[in-house]
């Protein structure tokens, strides 16, 4: 998936060319004040799963990829940032029903996300050992768990695993930090579909899901905006 010569040169140039220009100082405060309300509205959402209070969940999680949206804009993030979080937060109001459709919709919309984050992400080389061992895992886990999934579920969870296993490799392209982002909401989507499957869970599962998909998506858009930031100075 990755070219090593005119592509990579092709998309460092179109990431420099979108990359943000300086921040005057009142933009550089309401950042650092959306930044502190994602990791409030954070703390109250892992808080309310860690305590069993459905209603602070159900409060807090839809406003954390909103949030870490509008800090990312005030960052001048990219557009398909943008759309790849808030893709990220119909998928998490999706996921608050319990409802089959809810789910296969909600699932729907991460890969979309996921599509943007492989848009962003362009034709930047990537380590081939890493691919092998992303492809090694999706492979085992979606072996592992086929005989537990709903038999309606099968199809959809295994093209969505290979969405997001081609994601989190690719994201591994900007650097550590947006791949450690990747490699966490891999986890994070590996957690819920062992729950549907039926095996044994961590104490907390929910904390757990919610606490790698939250750094997960931080840690993604931390990396894209370094990233940005970075090929603009390059450019300069």
């Amino acid at each position: 998936m990755s070219a090593r010569t005119a592509g990579a040169g092709a998309g460092a140039g179109a990431a420099a060319a979108a990359a943000p220009a300086p921040r005057p100082a009142a933009a550089g405060a309401l950042s650092r004040v959306l930044l502190a309300a994602f990791a409030l509205a954070a703390v109250v959402d892992l808080g309310s799963l860690f305590a069993g209070a459905e209603v602070g969940h159900r409060i807090a999680k839809p406003l954390l990829m909103p949030l870490l949206a509008a800090y990312a804009a005030t960052r001048g993030a990219p557009k398909l940032l943008l759309g790849a979080l808030l893709l990220g937060w119909g998928g998490d109001v999706l996921l608050l029903g319990d409802a089959d459709w809810a789910f296969l919709v909600g699932m729907g919309s991460f890969a979309a996300g996921h599509v943007c984050y492989l848009t962003l992400f362009g034709l930047r080389p990537a380590s081939v050992p890493l691919g092998i061992a992303y492809a090694a895992a999706l492979l085992g886990t979606v072996v592992l768990l086929w005989p537990g999934l709903p038999a309606g579920l099968r199809i959809p969870v295994t093209g969505y695993s290979l969405l997001l296993a081609a994601m989190a490799y690719r994201s591994g392209s900007l650097g550590l930090t947006a791949g450690a982002g990747g490699a966490l909401f891999l986890l994070s989507d590996t957690l819920i579909a062992t729950g549907i499957a039926g095996w044994p869970q961590p104490p907390a599962p929910a904390v757990w899901v919610m606490a790698t998909y939250i750094a997960a998506q931080y840690l993604l858009t931390a990396g894209v905006l370094t990233q940005a930031y970075g090929e603009r100075s390059t450019a300069d």
